[in-house]
């Protein structure tokens, strides 16, 4: 018998972390950060209803923070056991944990400074040495790997297409099979290969950040070019937010094969994320999880994330030498909600100037800076200053790394069989009823969306 509760993303799409508890031991699937909403982030600060101490293994979907990023404060609060996750994602998460961990610094050292925190003084979640420290526990395991953690209880991780490394997480206990989706990517993205095959399946975990929509169905370099070429009449700066892992690499690789084309002109490209820099890198040492074509032009190091077509700024002279370029010029730089990183000071100089154009490329949870723009706000907060927004602001929403709702329900109908209970997790309200609703209505599948904490038992017979 095992016990499944959620202690994050449900009712939202940030905060993974899905508890699962046998006979056997503790299982935290995900442990992942809050992010957007003030009320949602003050949940990092609270106490997590378990002690960490009695968690036997933590299982990771993928490196986003909003799946991992909580797991340095975790192991600050007792947690002493295993961690797992794929090969490239113990990789990613040696440069995404300690980044968080600088960030949360950076951010009581600005509260400090500024006296706007009513503690006194202000501390960070954790520090880089919390998010290295982390990161180093995590041990690399194979697709398809089997992994047996105690008797009677698997995990195996398949590609989930979402970023290098994601995975869906297969757990069995005694012979039940609980799957998580994780964040499942696009079918038929470049890059990366399709999800995996749920194959046999008792329980489904599925996410549902766009279960109440379809992807734009023209074709995805055709959404950038549209865009560049009306930004490029305007003659100003073309800013993108955008995610360092996986967003900023498939936008390369679209810019760098529009430009081939001689579909839009040459035009200064920086790529200014020391994170996303790094992650390319990565990306290029982990053949394995790509297929085909893909597959051999990054183990002949002849693919387009070699940045050849870029400029690479790392260091923070060289990202503000970037102020000084005038006209059109394009701009990818994290974090890709706005919520904090370089972007913030490009976005600062450059958001007052009507032939700016900013380019939001996925998904803006509720509160950050970038669904704040998406939305038409006049003005942002960006350093204890209103910036007022005079830029163009443009959305795409086919460099999505999430499936749309048919993109999730083709991935559900890779079961061998129906699922007892589908559970619709991160996303929020309404993409969670509307996909909950089609699940049912489609498939014939009994739907739960669960609320933060609810808590069900799963045994080898009837659920109860």
């Amino acid at each position: 018998m095992a016990t499944l509760e959620f202690l994050g993303a449900a009712g939202t799409v940030t905060g993974s972390k899905y508890l699962v508890e046998t006979d056997a031991g503790r299982l935290l699937v995900d442990c992942g950060l809050y992010q957007g909403l003030k009320e949602l982030r003050l949940r990092n600060w609270d106490r997590l209803p378990i002690e960490p101490a009695s968690v036997d293994w933590v299982v990771l979907t993928h490196g986003h923070i909003d799946h991992t990023g909580y797991l340095p404060r975790f192991v600050k609060d007792g947690f002493r056991g295993r961690v797992y996750a794929t090969r490239a994602t113990a990789d990613l998460l040696k440069i995404l944990l300690p980044d968080s961990g600088h960030l949360q610094e950076e951010e009581a050292a600005y509260h400090n400074k500024r006296g706007t925190s009513k503690h006194k003084p202000t501390l960070p979640l954790y520090t880089a040495e919390d998010g290295l420290a982390a990161a180093e526990l995590v041990r690399g395991v194979g697709y398809r790997e089997p992994l047996d953690l105690a008797p009677g209880i698997r995990v195996t991780f398949k590609r989930a297409g979402h970023i290098l490394g994601s995975a869906t997480i297969t757990v069995q206990i005694d012979g039940r099979r609980l799957v998580f989706s994780g964040d499942l990517g696009r079918y038929g993205a470049p890059i990366l290969p399709d999800p995996m095959p749920i194959e046999e399946a008792d329980d489904v975990v599925v996410e549902s950040t766009y279960g109440d929509r379809r992807h734009d169905p023209e074709p995805i370099p055709a959404q950038p070019e549209r865009v560049i070429k009306k930004a490029l009449e305007r003659g100003g700066a073309i800013i993108v937010p955008a995610f360092a892992i996986g967003r900023t690499q498939e936008l390369m690789y679209h810019l760098s094969g529009l430009e081939k084309a001689g579909r839009i002109p040459e035009l200064p490209a920086y790529v200014d994320s020391p994170m996303a820099i790094n992650a390319t890198e990565i990306y290029c040492a982990h053949p394995e999880d790509f297929e085909g074509e893909m597959r051999e032009m990054v183990m002949t190091r002849n693919c387009p994330l070699h940045c050849g077509d870029f400029r690479l700024a790392r260091s923070p002279e060289e990202s503000r030498a970037i102020n000084d370029v005038k006209g059109p010029v394009l701009i990818i730089s994290a974090s890709g909600m706005a919520t904090g990183g370089r972007v913030l000071h490009h976005l600062k100089q450059r958001l007052p100037d009507p032939r700016t154009t900013v380019l939001v490329v996925g998904y803006q949870a509720i509160g950050t800076r970038g669904r704040r723009l998406q939305n038409g706000e006049q003005s942002l907060r960006i350093f204890g200053e209103e910036i007022p927004v005079r830029a163009t602001i443009e959305t795409i929403h086919g460099l999505s790394a999430h499936a749309d709702a048919d993109g999730l329900l083709r991935w559900l109908r890779t079961a061998t069989s129906p699922p007892k209970q589908v559970f619709v997790v991160h996303g929020d309200p309404e993409p969670a009823r509307a996909f909950a609703a089609r699940v049912g209505s489609e498939l014939g599948w009994p739907t739960t969306i669960p609320a933060y904490r609810d808590r069900v038992t799963i045994d080898g017979g009837e659920r109860r």
